[in-house]
């Protein structure tokens, strides 16, 4: 007996199943071969509401001497984005959790628009791997630096963090 492919199949039972299921897999395919999208271009924003910036500023400040902890985003230990999205939790504002993504869902801005509160971003291996602080004004971030490290304030003049600043955000 030979059967055909309309044997016990009427017509369109499954084809929304199998249009659903090839677009998936479509949209998959473009995704996995696509590339981070590029960051708009700094925009001169106005400054984070004051009170906003200055309670921003305020428990980032608490945290200082909080020992660097990769993973972590809690005052037992920070990794750089831990710290602002413990921090901006606290303030009530959402951010992503990671540095690249906190870096692609803010506002940009450029570095003579920052303001207290604002989160300065720097390219540490590429852009492949950013690193996040939380600026407090006067040229200065709160940050959690490294492995060994605690947070701690650093310069955005210093000859380290300013050849890899990337930009400012805003959320």
């Amino acid at each position: 007996m030979e059967l055909s492919l309309t044997d016990g199949f009427h017509a369109g039972m499954y084809e929304p199943r199998f249009r659903w299921i090839a677009g998936m897999l479509l949209a998959a395919a473009v995704a996995a071969c696509g590339q981070w999208p590029e960051r708009p271009a700094a925009l001169p924003y106005g400054p984070v509401q004051p009170a906003k910036e200055a309670e921003i500023v305020r428990l980032v400040r608490q945290e200082l001497g909080i020992p660097y902890h990769y993973g972590g985003d809690t005052p037992r230990g920070f990794d750089c984005s831990g710290l602002v999205f413990y921090v901006y939790r606290r303030a009530g504002i959402q951010v992503p959790r990671t540095a690249n993504a906190q870096l692609y869902a803010s506002q940009p801005l450029a570095r003579d628009a920052l303001q207290p509160g604002d989160l300065v971003f720097f390219e540490i291996a590429g852009d492949a791997q950013m690193h996040v602080g939380i600026y407090v004004g006067n040229g200065r971030f709160i940050h959690a630096p490294q492995s060994g490290g605690v947070v701690s304030y650093a310069r955005l003049d210093d000859a380290y963090w300013r050849t890899r600043f990337v930009g400012g955000g805003r959320f």
